[in-house]
């Protein structure tokens, strides 16, 4: 399949930190692909210089087959970016953020309505109320209206959901699906790790470093070691007391439980028993599937 993005050994400083080191992956035509990490990761970084607004220190990319430095112009006109930090004008209503962008573009709200129209419908309500004064939902849900205005062929979404509540980041996802299913290629970053399983494909990156690329199944697929699911009356002293345990590999929160991983085939025998002669009560343990966020701590290590 024909990428649309090609990330060649990119690279970027900012005096002493290394934002991005080498950095190298496709995206297919089509795809909806996420790049997946803590803030800090270069998630940022690598979206601006795919957007036009950063150079490169080393290494290059093709964006829809244009160089993000000689073909600028071309690739802004083709593509829909949303930063991470909102950005639209907030003194102006939503009606005139829309007429606004679209007027940029060459073209109104009604000529592309069959774009925006279901995300549309949901802020038409609101239309004249001032952009600044929308909830985080609202806001973000703008600001895509805003970046789909002109039909783009790409869209570059950094952390769309960082700050919404839960519902409006499940409704955001189910937009995603909808505008893939219309042939739009999607690039998305997020930090919550949950959300990489509505991607085609994922990327996980830490320190400027991609670590690595797999259909979130494949990722899952490939953790190899046995997972525990643990649980006592301290999860405090169950983290502390594990963590110091000869036998474990990696002890990491996950929600009400922990998420461990043994030495030498360990199993809920031995973790059970530890646990009880270090004075645990209501001891739970089950072997659990591994998640995403398993797949980043172990590669983490």
């Amino acid at each position: 399949m024909q990428a649309a993005i090609q990330i060649k050994n990119v690279s970027k400083s900012f005096g002493k930190v290394q934002a991005l080191n080498s950095v190298d992956f496709d995206v297919r035509a089509g795809e909806l692909f996420g790049l997946i990490g803590p803030d800090g990761a270069g998630k940022t970084t690598l979206f601006r210089i795919l957007a036009t607004l950063l150079l490169p220190d080393s290494g290059g990319a093709t964006v829809l087959g244009f160089d993000p430095v000689k073909d600028y112009v071309e690739i802004r006109r083709r593509i829909g970016y949303m930063p991470g930090r909102f950005s639209l004008y907030q003194d102006l209503t939503v009606q005139e953020n829309l007429e606004f962008f679209a007027a940029i573009f060459g073209t109104t709200l009604q000529e592309n309505y069959h774009l925006i129209g279901e995300i549309y419908s949901q802020l038409e309500p609101f239309k004249n109320r001032r952009a600044g004064q929308l909830s985080g939902g609202m806001k973000q849900k703008l600001a895509l209206c805003c970046a789909l205005i002109h039909q783009p062929e790409l869209l570059l979404l950094d952390e769309p959901t960082t700050g919404v509540d839960a519902v409006s980041r499940k409704e955001f996802w189910e937009m995603l699906a909808r505008l893939k299913a219309l042939g739009i290629t999607i690039l998305v970053s997020t930090s919550y790790m949950d959300e990489a399983s509505r991607c085609d494909r994922i990327a996980l990156i830490q320190k400027g470093e991609i670590l690595s690329i797999n259909t979130p199944a494949g990722m899952v697929g490939d953790f190899s070691k046995p997972l525990l699911s643990v649980r006592t009356e301290s999860m405090y002293r169950l983290i502390r007391d594990l963590r110091e345990f000869e036998m474990t590999d990696t002890a990491f929160p996950f929600g009400e439980f922990l998420h461990l991983t043994t030495k030498d085939k360990a199993g809920e025998e031995e973790v059970r028993n530890f646990l009880k002669e270090k004075g645990h009560e209501k001891i739970e343990i089950s072997p659990t599937k591994a998640t995403v966020e398993d797949c980043f701590m172990a590669l983490m290590q």
